[in-house]
């Protein structure tokens, strides 16, 4: 069984009105596994990522079948999603101003999920918040900073050890670099790199841009206009794009790869990033 398996999703309007902004799209991952969801803004691929670990907006609906770990996602109720999410998925989302609460220390954030899916208390509580900052290049210091008190570099590994607090089976990244710098997008594509490696976790990147998916990820779902326009391993989709959508993705892929280079080590010094 897949860890995630997603066949025929939809997503409607509520109201039924108008066409579907997701159309019947299907992709499967499995453990250790790693797809990038790309596409124009308003493809749907966000939608998707929330439909997943049934996250919808209330004016939105979902139809076909989601099936992560082993749990019916669509028309679950919050108390069985709840088990799922954490521990099957977690999800760092684009702009960590708004994911990370304002009003509380990002020692406290980080140690909610441990608290609440570990059962850790005192000094263990403690001591794995030090080495979730730890395995996202923080200092310890971090713990007792407010999120506007940290740089945009530290809120996302932040965000990202809170997503990997519970060590899930699927990270979902939904564009977690495109409100960062360059430099500092390199550093953070290098993490998710890195952690996904090391704890063996599947991965379902989320971006617009083709050069920044290919980074961190194996194959591709392209989406337009919430259709799946190409779908496969990423060497193939670069060789031969298919469409005329996935085409125009990739010309500008090679045209910013040969302008940027986005794949410089991790210093000693982004741990200030």
């Amino acid at each position: 069984m897949s860890l995630l398996s997603v066949s025929d999703l939809s997503i409607l309007l509520k109201s039924g009105e108008g066409q579907p902004i997701v159309d019947r799209i299907s992709f499967a991952l499995e453990p250790g596994q790693r797809l990038g969801l790309i596409g124009e803004s308003g493809s749907g691929k966000s939608l998707t990522t929330l439909a997943v670990t049934g996250l919808l907006p209330p004016g939105l609906r979902a139809t076909g079948s989601v099936l992560l770990d082993g749990t019916q996602v669509i028309g679950a109720r919050d108390r069985t999603l709840d088990r799922v999410r954490g521990h099957a998925a977690a999800v760092v989302f684009q702009e960590p101003s708004t994911a990370l609460d304002p009003l509380m220390r990002l020692g406290k954030q980080i140690a909610e999920p441990l608290r609440r899916h570990r059962g850790l208390r005192g000094a263990a509580l403690r001591s794995a918040v030090a080495a979730a900052l730890d395995e996202v290049a923080l200092p310890t210091r971090v713990a007792g900073a407010y999120p506007h008190e940290v740089s945009g570099g530290q809120r996302q590994r932040a965000a990202i050890a809170m997503a990997l607090a519970c060590r899930p089976k699927l990270l979902i990244a939904d564009e977690p670099t495109t409100a960062l710098d360059v430099t500092v997008q390199a550093e953070v594509l290098a993490l998710l790199d890195r952690l996904a490696a090391a704890h063996d976790m599947a991965l379902l990147f989320v971006s617009h841009d083709l050069a920044v998916i290919g980074k961190v990820t194996d194959e591709v779902l392209v989406l337009s206009q919430g259709r799946a326009v190409r779908t496969g391993p990423l060497a193939e989709v670069l060789s031969n794009p298919g469409d005329d959508y996935t085409r125009s993705l990739v010309a500008s892929a090679r045209r910013l790869d040969a302008a940027l280079d986005l794949t410089p080590e991790v210093s000693d010094d982004s741990r200030g990033a």
